[in-house]
Parts: structure tokens; C-alpha cells; sequence
């Protein structure tokens, strides 16, 4: 009996000394210093501040590193020209918090925003989601596939035909190139069809998606975007024709997400990446040209 109990404080003894030792190698394990910039450290309930933190050998923070019970990571992304990484912080919890910067912090003050008098403001319902018609892009492209392919049909009977009468193909003339939109909406769903982000090869999905984008503005608006950064890009396409808020905002995120994923090889959430490719389509929808379809015929016949 003696021994039994000579034997468990033994153990007592291994199991305390190795939870010691694993506390302080833990502890021993420095956190990582960035060189980073705060907007601000004082906003009101709700607004947002932005973190800026300089490129650096070591792993950029995520917003889960970011995010606590009382400051909230709500988006990241990172300027292609310099590689700075910035996030938008919020809060909604009135008071002095402590942001973690690696092995720095930061206080931020949020302050409450003025009463609302509720018996004199009106407080409304959330309206219902509101039946957007199809717009001109939905209906190009279904118009763009018919015509496609009755042309590739019309060219594959013309030439059996002349190949029977031993005429030569040379002189068949080529069936009309699909218009840039309606060619990248097509290449957007067969990446879809794809499904490489679900299999791992997250970088090579948001690549060919940025890809379809900046050829389509290259053919579509003469915007070198295959040369130029994300930020080059947006500010060409605000002196396009085809330059609206809504547009240029659903750019931006399919842009500056792949930017995360190349350059700070970020992993977005599963949404994120049906988000980038919902945006793409909407984006080539809302920008495309109204196609001139008389002319189109002309050269048909």
C-alpha cells in the first residue's frame, strides 16, 4: 500500500514539472513586432478606424488576430504597390479596449453616440428584398450562345459541304467572334464549373477570375489592366464610360481579395469566394456595351 501511494506522488510529480516546462517554453516563444499605423484611436460607437501594418518577413495578422470580445475585424486587404496590409476595426461595446499588434498593443476609446428619442422617431420595419428585371447583360449573353451556336452549326454544314465537293476550306469565311462580355460570362461560369477553390487551389481560382476581368476591360475599354495594379486599375476605370460607384465597389472586391490571397496569401471564407465570382458576373453585366445587332447580321451573311 505504501508503495501504490509512493508510486501516484511520483506521477503527481512527472505530470507537474512536464505542464511546467510546456507553460514556459510557450511563454518563451516571442510574439512577432510589426511597424503599423492607427487611423485613429477614438471613434464613435459603431465607426470604423483602419489599421495599416507594414510588410515584413514575418506572418501578417489575420482578422481572427485582429478580432476580440470588444474590437471586431470586419475586412482585410492589402495594396498591391507596397504590400501594406490594412484592416477596418469596429466596436460596439462603449469604452477603453486593448488591441493585440503581435507583441504590441494599442487602446482604443469608443465613444456613445448621442440618445435617440424614440417617441419622436420613427422606427420602420426592414423592407422586403426588391425583383431586380433582367438586365441587357442577362439577355446578350443567352442571345450570344444561340447565335454562337447556330454559327458553329451553319460553319460545321458549310464545311462537310465544300470538303465533299472538293472545294477548299480556306475560303470559308470565319464565323463571328463573340462579343468581349458575353465571351467573359462564359468563361467565368466554365471556372465556376471548375470548382478549383474546393479542391484546394484557392490562388489559381481568384488568378484566372482577376485574369477574365482585366482582359475584358483591355478589349472591352482599352484598360491595359494585365499591366497594371489594382490600384491603377480602379482609377483608369473611373474616367471609363462605363464608370459607376456600384461598378467600380464590385471590382474592387474581386481585386483586392485576389490581392490578399497572392501576395499575403490569405485564405478567405468559403462565401468570399462565391462572393468574387458573383461580383465578376454582376460586373461584366453592368459595364457591357449594348451590342449593335443589325450590324452583327451584315457580317453574318
Amino acid at each position: 500500500m505504501d508503495n501504490m501511494k509512493r508510486y501516484i506522488i511520483a506521477l503527481v510529480m512527472v505530470m507537474s514539472s512536464a505542464l511546467a516546462w510546456a507553460q514556459e517554453a510557450e511563454m518563451a516563444t516571442p510574439l512577432p513586432t510589426y511597424k503599423f499605423r492607427l487611423d485613429s484611436t477614438t471613434l464613435m460607437l459603431g465607426d470604423q478606424t483602419v489599421l495599416a501594418i507594414e510588410p515584413t518577413t514575418t506572418l501578417m495578422p489575420t482578422m481572427e488576430d485582429l478580432t476580440n470580445n470588444d474590437i471586431v475585424a470586419v475586412r482585410q486587404w492589402i495594396d498591391s504597390t507596397n504590400g501594406t496590409l490594412y484592416t477596418a476595426l469596429t466596436s460596439f461595446e462603449v469604452g477603453e479596449h486593448w488591441l493585440h499588434i503581435g507583441a504590441d498593443s494599442v487602446m482604443l476609446t469608443v465613444n456613445d453616440v448621442a440618445n435617440v428619442d424614440t417617441t419622436t422617431t420613427e422606427i420602420r420595419d426592414i423592407a422586403d428584398i426588391m425583383k431586380q428585371p433582367y438586365t441587357f447583360g442577362e439577355v446578350a449573353k443567352v442571345v450570344g450562345l444561340v447565335l454562337g451556336i447556330l454559327a458553329l452549326i451553319a460553319a460545321a454544314i458549310y464545311i462537310v459541304k465544300r470538303v465533299k465537293d472538293h472545294k477548299p476550306i480556306i475560303s470559308i469565311p470565319l464565323a463571328p467572334p463573340l462579343p468581349p462580355d458575353v465571351r467573359a460570362l462564359n468563361e467565368l461560369e466554365a471556372l465556376r464549373q471548375r470548382q478549383l477553390w474546393q479542391q484546394g487551389q484557392v490562388k489559381e481560382y481568384h488568378t484566372h477570375l482577376t485574369d477574365v476581368l482585366r482582359n475584358y476591360l483591355e478589349e472591352t475599354y482599352n484598360i491595359p489592366s494585365t499591366e497594371m495594379t489594382t490600384d491603377q486599375t480602379l482609377e483608369a476605370f473611373r474616367s471609363c464610360s462605363a464608370f459607376s460607384p456600384d461598378a467600380e465597389q464590385m471590382l474592387r472586391q474581386v481585386l483586392q481579395t485576389a490581392d490578399m490571397v497572392k501576395f499575403a496569401k490569405s485564405e478567405p471564407q468559403p462565401h468570399q469566394h462565391d462572393l468574387s465570382m458573383s461580383q465578376s458576373v454582376n460586373f461584366v453585366k453592368t459595364t457591357a456595351p449594348k451590342h449593335n445587332d443589325t450590324e452583327n447580321n451584315d457580317q453574318n451573311s
